[in-house]
C-alpha cells in the first residue's frame, strides 16, 4: 500500500537526508543575509548621497542665473556676471539682495500671469547694461538690474 508513516519518519532520520536538508537551510540563511547586507548598503548610499546633496543645499547660497539657468551668479557689490555672458554694473548688491529682488519680482508676474517670464541681457542708453524679465504672453517687462 507504499510506505508508511514510520517509513517517512525513518526516511528524515537518514544522516544523510538530514545533512542535506541543513545544507539547503543553510544556504537559504547565507543567501537571506546576503540579500539584507546588499539592502542596507544600498539604503547606506542612497543615505550618503541626500545627506551630500542637503549639505550642498546648506553651505550653497548662491544664485542660479536667470538667463542660462545653468550657473550660479558671482555677485560682487558693485558687479554681477555669469559665465554664460551677463555682466552688469551694480552698487551694493548681495547675494542675499538679488534673491530677494528675483523671487519678488517673480511672485507679483505669477499674480496677474501664470507663465514663465524670460530673462535677458540688454543693453539701454549710454551702453549700460540691464536685466531684462519679460513675459510674451502678457506683454509685461521689467528692468530688474
Amino acid at each position: 500500500m507504499g510506505e508508511s508513516l514510520t517509513d517517512t519518519f525513518q526516511m528524515l532520520e537518514d544522516p544523510d537526508e538530514l545533512a542535506v536538508l541543513e545544507e539547503i537551510q543553510q544556504e537559504l540563511i547565507l543567501q537571506e543575509q546576503s540579500v539584507l547586507e546588499e539592502y542596507e548598503q544600498s539604503l547606506q548610499f542612497d543615505e550618503e548621497c541626500l545627506n551630500a546633496m542637503l549639505d550642498g543645499l546648506d553651505t550653497s547660497d548662491k544664485v542660479i542665473c536667470p538667463v542660462c539657468r545653468k550657473n550660479n551668479l558671482t555677485v560682487r557689490s558693485h558687479l554681477v556676471f555669469c559665465q554664460c555672458g551677463l555682466y552688469i554694473s551694480t552698487q551694493g548688491m548681495t547675494e542675499e539682495k538679488l534673491r530677494s529682488l528675483l523671487e519678488n519680482t517673480l511672485t507679483e508676474h505669477s499674480h496677474r500671469c501664470f507663465h514663465n517670464p524670460e530673462f535677458t541681457v540688454t543693453s539701454g542708453m549710454e551702453e549700460e547694461t540691464s536685466l531684462l524679465m519679460s513675459c510674451s504672453v502678457c506683454d509685461s517687462w521689467t528692468i530688474l538690474l
